[in-house]
């Protein structure tokens, strides 16, 4: 850091009995009181410098030996005064980045112009700040700290201005040509790899700056940011990352528990609290207005976090529903843990927030359609000046076809994220089912290419509510599709005492027909069942789909399969149960048609399963 020392005389200044005077063979005629603290000094050497106590002894009288002067409100207070008290002398002062801006405050209350006297202290402070702080990295930073402490004089002498411009142009410019010295030196960013080559340069440290303007305090950041984002030359995914990193380091990481439970807190601490949550609510809608507009430039995974930060600190809706736009528009980069957001809402008990997650689910759905999957006509325009081959055009259309399918991919990978929040929520015994099926249902059909973790979660949920009625049980399990289970996942349904028996025989029924025709046991499937089949567009040469492995489950919710009933026994339990259950009626059999389940299942379960168990005589009688 830069420095620089001014007088040449040592330090005269004693104490005594709270006074502060110079030693010297003249005895003091001045007297200046500055915030409780008495100087006894001289008038010669201090009013030849400072045109303000010029003024203040000229319309004084002298009434006595020694004038006596209150300056109120001296900004920097006694080290200040003190500081410019013997610069006044000569003695020997030292002034650094971090004292700067008290004594240029102090100077400027004091008036210590050219006008006064020619070199005085404005004048070299000004020359001093100009050419030597504001070419430093880190000086600029800890002046621009400590001009917070005097704002309204750093604001009227411009020091606040220049130190942001200061910083915002060393961040445009390449680490080479500036002055580094604060933490990223720490960090080793000059070090030497092993091969003997710097590591200065490398692209990683294009953010260099980013971790150490987050010591700034949140209005000075803001101004410093917005500083850098009005070039328009720095990458927005390095503004984003600025800005994950100052929300780690000034956003608390609040649990459910935390301080946001204002009944645990007594009286006394209301007020603190409250102020605390005022200044991190000013601190995240400072990061959200400085957000970079371009998608991608914040991660999905911290703007969730900072929903999170919302929704504890109780932020207003606008700035919710800002982050749950951003959110939706790359939701397929979040994770099930980003997504489960704490709800501190008194109107319900639910664990997790639900409804803005169904509101970022809408905002996916909202995004811009799929590109077309056909180069434009502009692109396939032959020229006549320069023609392009048929590799090109070629290339092009597989380029178009590519961002399509971008597209579709996204909305599986986000179907796969909604299984899995879909399991973790389920757990929750406050759920009410209408969320749970919200929320199932705000992902397109096509999206889902199996149902086993959508039937892990509506297992999770029948084991968490026990007290679901048959109709409950049966609405819920109307959002399963049977054909799109696969066979670990048939085997524990066809033993679910859980679900509604009717999905029990949807199971038993498609998965015996197609492990029937895919084992080879069988050459042919009876002709009404293909019939059956076929009216449901199912392929019963077309084995199971495997189950998907890209959700991590509990050890209580798996599956297990070596404790699963022989397909006798299997049968026999559903035999048993058929004949307890008397309330299956034509009309539930129709409502199975808006479960895209097979509606043209026979209107009796029994008719049904006895000509399953004749496939199944007629095939071990073969073999």
């Amino acid at each position: 850091m830069k420095f620089m020392k001014l007088g040449s005389r040592p330090d005269t200044f004693y104490t005594t009995e709270a006074v502060r005077s110079v030693n010297s063979e003249v005895s003091s005629d001045l007297i200046i009181q500055v915030n409780g603290s008495k100087y006894l000094l001289h008038k010669f050497p201090v009013l030849s410098k400072c045109l303000r106590l010029q003024r203040l002894c000229s319309e004084s009288p002298e009434s006595s030996q020694n004038q006596i002067f209150q300056l109120p409100d001296f900004p920097g207070g006694v080290e200040a005064f003190e500081l410019c008290a013997k610069f006044c002398y000569g003695i020997t002062i030292t002034l650094s980045s971090y004292n700067i801006v008290s004594a240029r405050c102090a100077a400027e209350y004091l008036q210590m112009t050219e006008d006064v006297e020619k070199g005085n202290l404005i004048y070299k402070l000004e020359v001093f700040f100009n050419s030597c702080i504001l070419h430093g990295w880190k000086d600029s930073i800890v002046t621009l700290q400590s001009a917070k402490a005097f704002y309204l004089w750093s604001e009227d002498l411009a020091i606040t201005s220049r130190c942001i411009e200061a910083i915002a142009a060393k961040v445009l410019s390449h680490p080479s040509k500036v002055s580094l010295s604060h933490s990223y030196s720490r960090r080793g960013r000059d070090d030497i790899s092993c091969n003997g080559e710097s590591q200065r340069y490398k692209p990683e440290t294009m953010g260099w700056w980013a971790e150490d303007i987050a010591e700034l305090g949140i209005d000075l950041y803001w101004r410093t940011m917005i500083a850098i984002k009005s070039c328009g030359k720095v990458p927005s995914n390095l503004l984003g990352d600025a800005l994950r990193i100052y929300a780690s380091k000034w956003l608390p990481n609040i649990s459910r528990d935390g301080f946001v439970n204002k009944e645990a807190a007594s009286d006394s601490d209301s007020d603190s609290i409250v102020g605390v949550t005022s200044k991190h609510k000013l601190i995240l809608e400072s990061i959200v207005s400085l957000l970079p507009a371009e998608k991608g430039a914040a991660s999905s995974g911290f703007l969730l976090k900072l929903l999170k930060a919302a929704n504890i600190l109780n932020a207003s809706s606008s700035l919710k529903m800002e982050l749950a736009r951003r959110v939706g528009l790359q939701l397929d980069e979040a994770r099930v843990s980003d997504l489960l957001i704490p709800s501190l809402s008194y109107s319900n008990d639910t664990l997790y927030d639900v409804d803005i997650v169904m509101t970022i689910l809408e905002q996916f759905k909202l995004q811009g359609q799929s590109p077309p999957t056909s180069p434009p006509r502009s692109k396939l325009k032959i020229e006549r000046r320069r023609s392009r081959s048929a590799e090109n055009i070629e290339f092009e259309f597989q380029e178009s076809r590519r961002s399509s399918s971008a597209s579709h991919s996204s909305k599986l990978k986000v179907a796969k994220l909604v299984d899995g929040y879909l399991q973790e929520i389920a757990r929750d015994v406050s759920l009410p089912l209408s969320k749970f099926i919200a929320i199932s249902e705000a992902i397109p059909h096509f999206a889902r290419l199996d149902h086993d973790d959508l039937y892990r979660a509506i297992d999770i949920y029948l084991k968490a509510h026990p007290d679901l009625n048959k109709s409950d049980r049966k609405r819920l399990c109307r959002i399963l599709d049977c054909k799109k289970l696969s066979m670990e996942a048939c085997m524990h349904a066809a033993q679910n005492e859980l679900l509604p028996l009717r999905v029990i025989v949807q199971v038993l029924f498609f998965e015996q027909a197609r492990a029937a025709m895919a084992g080879g046991k069988v050459t042919e499937l009876p002709s009404n069942i293909k019939a059956l089949l076929a009216t449901q567009g199912i392929d019963p040469s077309r084995p199971p789909a495997p189950l998907s492995t890209t959700t991590t489950i509990p050890a209580e919710d798996q599956w297990s399969v070596s404790g699963l009933k022989s397909p006798k026994s299997s049968m026999s339990t559903l035999r048993m149960k058929l004949a307890e259950d008397d309330d299956l009626d034509d009309h539930d059999i129709s409502r199975n048609a808006r479960l895209k389940t097979p509606s043209a299942l026979p209107n009796r379960p029994k008719r049904m399963l006895s000509k399953l168990w004749s496939i199944n005589k007629s095939t071990s009688e073969k073999n």
